[in-house]
């Protein structure tokens, strides 16, 4: 057995944390860009108490999905400043955009250079500028992954920018930054880290190491994101989400995702639409769909025991079964309101591109048994 694993530098977890941030500050870090959401609100604490470290700042704010332009302008904006520290305090999105801003504050060339599928994807020569990801979200655990995702509004396709180099230098993980997020987000950042979680575990590179952060995140999400939709103010389902949003992404940051992922990301490059809530439809169909598989090609494969293992665990029965787990989360997905993927524009004329960009996805390397054309349409028509 041979494995590796990394994450960022330091994980910092609990409420109140964010509190404490310009104690994080790197050595000898003066000047610091602060990337944030299109609600610049949380922000202002941040910028308050870096002001009383003497530490001068500068804004970013990235109002959606990032794009290539986007993170672009951020970089211009923190080399003009002469930034030589970033931190990123929203969701995946402002987590993503910081993680560029810091690597190409260090490392020469274009954008291009460094972007799969469009671009060269060079690694990174030197290490990036310090980088502190404060996540307000519990959904995409970008605090602690190593690559950044982008729309390209020229391509019609989001792509990754990728290095191990990109961990953030900390992660700090407060709950209480979550508290203020309404049912709607609630739901969508959940089912992407909780279908985070289902697919590293279930992963063809998944290792004893993520193995026990993913179950220990699906307790903790199959018991709070109900609670959290339903109840913003309970604090315990706060954390629980926000512990789970962590694990999942330190799992998929060295387990790889599947199916899910591999499809809801060229889709949200094709269409405005929410990447999360796009996960939740997605991921009972490619549940179904892929233990189907396994039972026809592949009835020995270890991943069929991990999705009993699933249901197991959602469920509390020892009893279920890997049908037990599909039906769960059909459930889930009914309590949480999410939408169909027609809601999007999506029509089954999309269907032969969206599929052929997922079969290229880095996503979909991770999924326990390779599925073909037409199962990957027969996914969509069902979500659709």
């Amino acid at each position: 057995m041979q494995f590796e694993f990394s994450t960022a530098t330091q994980i910092i977890f609990g409420a109140g944390k964010a509190r404490e941030i310009g104690t994080y500050a790197p050595s000898p870090g003066r000047r610091a860009m602060v990337v944030t959401g299109h609600r610049t609100a949380r922000a202002e604490l941040i910028l308050e108490l870096l002001d009383k470290r003497g530490i001068e700042t500068i804004t970013f704010s990235v109002p959606g999905e990032p794009s290539t332009d986007m993170a672009l302008a951020g970089v211009q904006k923190a080399r003009q400043a002469a930034c030589d520290w970033v931190i990123g305090i929203g969701g995946g999105s402002v987590m993503d955009t910081g993680k560029v801003i810091a690597a190409l504050l260090t490392n020469e060339g274009k954008l291009l250079d460094y972007l799969e599928v469009i671009g060269k994807g060079k690694p990174l020569e030197k290490m990036p500028a310090p980088y502190v990801a404060v996540p307000t979200t519990a959904g995409t655990g970008a605090e602690v992954t190593r690559n950044s995702v982008l729309e390209s509004p020229e391509h019609r396709v989001k792509v990754s920018m990728r290095s191990p180099l990109m961990l953030p230098r900390r992660a700090v993980v407060d709950p209480e930054l979550t508290y203020s997020m309404p049912p709607t987000i609630t739901a969508g950042t959940g089912m992407d880290a909780f279908s985070q979680l289902l697919e590293a575990f279930v992963s063809n590179r998944a290792n004893p190491l993520t193995d026990g952060i993913c179950r220990e995140g699906l307790r903790r999400a199959a018991g709070a994101l109900v609670r959290a939709f339903e109840d913003g103010s309970d604090t315990r389902a706060r954390e629980a989400m926000s512990l789970a949003s962590l694990f999942g992404g330190l799992a998929l940051a060295n387990a790889k995702l599947g199916a899910v992922h591999g499809i809801a990301g060229p889709l949200g490059g094709m269409f405005k639409a929410a990447h999360g809530a796009v996960c939740g439809r997605l991921l009972p169909f490619v549940m179904e769909m892929n233990i189907s598989a396994l039972q026809m090609r592949e009835p020995q494969s270890p991943s069929l025991a991990r999705y009993r293992e699933v249901a197991r665990i959602v469920s509390g029965n020892v009893e279920a079964g890997p049908t037990d787990a599909v039906n769960w989360i059909q459930n889930l997905c009914s309590r949480l309101k999410l939408p169909p993927l027609a809601e999007y524009k999506i029509t089954e004329a999309d269907f032969p591109l969206l599929v052929e960009r997922a079969q290229a996805a880095s996503s979909m390397k991770g999924n326990p048994i390779q599925l073909s054309a037409e199962e990957l349409a027969k996914i969509l028509r069902q979500a659709l």
